[in-house]
């Protein structure tokens, strides 16, 4: 798991290793294994326990049982200013050996690139060449280890994780089998050009700001307007596309009051929900956010608004990182400067290449036998969802020369899959069914089976060729296993979107099909 102290944007890492044991060589052995360019620092044996994600974290973090495993830990020196550390073990819970790096730095407690300042080489570690060396690096680790290759390679990556994964198909199609994509942060630039564009709406004027005990009414009127689309009432908004709500609908009528928004709110929060556009060519730069679960604590106050002031919002302070670190390298560089023309183009052209993972030309993976299993929150406050969709399509249209979602499946269907989920924050969290596997939820969802266990399915799509036609996620009441199963709910390959039966409960997803709706044909 990554923290603000090893990576200014929260992520889920992993990357596993599905391999037989052969002949195991002595594990102490592995530090004086010779690798190029890496250095093995530590091999040790860890008794079985718990282990419990480092805070403050950004998403749900629950403490994993861990059985007794391996860990080696290594730096890899690849230029005289560049180190990259990585840790790699075997964790008997699901059979694999996992990895995961630092990426070529470690900073304070907070969304900071200062590392970034006067070391382009870092940002290169940073950007894709640490995730690669950490896949290279692991697999020779495991070779000298057992005595054998690896069989199968997966990487689970959310966030920055998910921007590293669809990196790692576009760069390096040949380094795993199979990749989870988690709301990734893959057109990074126009990504936190989108942040500094949320905190200018928010900071217009000393009115403009959007605080917590707003937020309640916003969400209502939201659900009121556009809860009832899919057929059941239920407190998600399926498809926030077909959602209009109109923020002016609850503009104070009288004096300021916590059930309305001022007229310098409304016009906050519709700069919000459009998202940036180029001020001369009218070309939007990152979709806007989509209306609907604006209330949860790791959602909008903590990503977009901030619970005391736009200024300490998460998104203000990696919009202003990245601008003022590593586009401009002027600690003291203001915000409202930002020109979404000259220097978002700046932005792109030096440091773009390095950190933007948006090509959609997978054909190389593809033809590799490579699967990818994508999915996003539809009520995520850090990336917006729509980011996602958009990259799909992209490579709908490079694949085929044809971008329409109506033959998407049929395109791309048999190695690339997306999963929209109703009501999930960031990587999780949000009044939806946000556990459905992957590492980071491992300990709450039903694991091993492919239908609730996004890292088995992929495992039986790689594996057995058999792709996932859905995938059921759970909420849990509190969040907690151990209170119960307050609804499920199919996570559907897009286009395609999970419709009502007609009967029966409507917290249970056998009461829902996975079709095409009308809209997305």
């Amino acid at each position: 798991m990554r923290t603000p102290r090893k990576l200014w944007f929260a992520a889920v890492f992993a990357i596993a290793f599905l391999g037989s044991a052969a002949a195991q060589k002595p594990r102490e052995s592995l530090t004086q294994l010779k690798l190029d360019k890496t250095t093995i620092t530590a091999a040790t044996l860890i008794p079985a326990g718990w282990f419990k994600f480092p805070q403050p974290t950004t998403i749900a973090t629950p403490s994993v049982d861990l059985g007794a495993h391996c860990r080696v830990e290594a730096v890899v020196r690849l230029t005289s200013d560049s180190e990259i550390s990585l840790k790699s073990g075997c964790l008997p819970a699901r059979g694999h050996a996992t990895a995961a790096t630092d990426d070529g730095h470690t900073g304070p407690d907070r969304p900071d690139a200062s590392w970034a300042r006067g070391h382009p080489e870092k940002i290169i570690d940073f950007g894709y060449r640490a995730v690669h060396q950490t896949a290279v690096q692991s697999k020779a680790i495991l070779n000298a280890f057992y005595g054998k290759n690896p069989t199968r390679g997966y990487f689970d990556g959310c966030s920055d994780g998910g921007r590293e994964a669809l990196m790692e198909a576009q760069r390096f199609p040949k380094d795993f089998d199979g990749i989870i994509v988690g709301a990734p942060a893959n057109y990074w630039i126009h990504l936190f050009a989108g942040f500094i564009w949320n905190e200018k709406a928010l900071m217009h004027d000393p009115a403009s700001w959007i605080a917590p005990n707003k937020l309640p009414a916003i969400q209502r009127a939201a659900l009121a307007a556009c809860d009832s689309l899919d057929g059941v009432k239920d407190g998600l908004v399926e498809d926030p596309r077909r959602c209009h709500f109109d923020p002016p609908t609850i503009q104070c009528q009288g004096s300021d009051a916590h059930d309305c928004l001022t007229a310098a709110q409304v016009d906050a929060l519709k700069k919000i929900y459009s998202g940036p556009k180029n001020p001369r060519t009218g070309e939007m730069i990152f979709p806007g956010y989509v209306p609907g679960d604006e209330v949860a604590l790791w959602n909008w106050p903590f990503w977009i608004a901030g619970l005391t002031s736009p200024k300490e919002a998460a998104q203000a302070q990696f919009g202003n990182a990245l601008f003022g670190d590593m586009v401009f390298e002027n600690p003291k560089w203001a915000f409202r400067t930002l020109d979404f023309d000259k220097d978002v183009a700046l932005a792109d052209q030096k440091i773009g290449p390095l950190l933007n993972s948006n090509d959609p030309n997978l054909k190389p993976f593809k033809a590799n036998g490579g699967k990818l299993l994508q999915y996003h929150g539809w009520s995520d406050g850090a990336i917006a969802p729509l980011n996602s969709i958009n990259y799909y399509e992209q490579v709908v249209a490079e694949l085929s020369g044809s971008g329409t979602q109506k033959d998407s499946l049929s395109v791309l269907g048999d190695f690339y899959r997306l999963f929209m989920a109703p009501g999930v924050g960031h990587c999780g969290g949000g009044s939806g069914p946000d556990s459905f596997g992957d590492l980071a939820l491992s300990s709450r969802a039903q694991l091993h089976d492919p239908d609730h266990d996004v890292l088995n399915a992929l495992e039986q799509w790689v594996e057995n060729g058999k792709a996932p036609e859905k995938i059921i996620a759970t909420k849990y009441v509190g969040g907690d296993p151990k209170k119960g199963i307050a609804m499920t709910w199919p996570l559907c390959p897009y286009p395609q979107m999970a419709q009502y039966k007609g009967s029966g409960d409507s917290n249970d997803a056998a009461n829902f099909a996975c079709v095409v709706s009308k809209e997305n044909n």
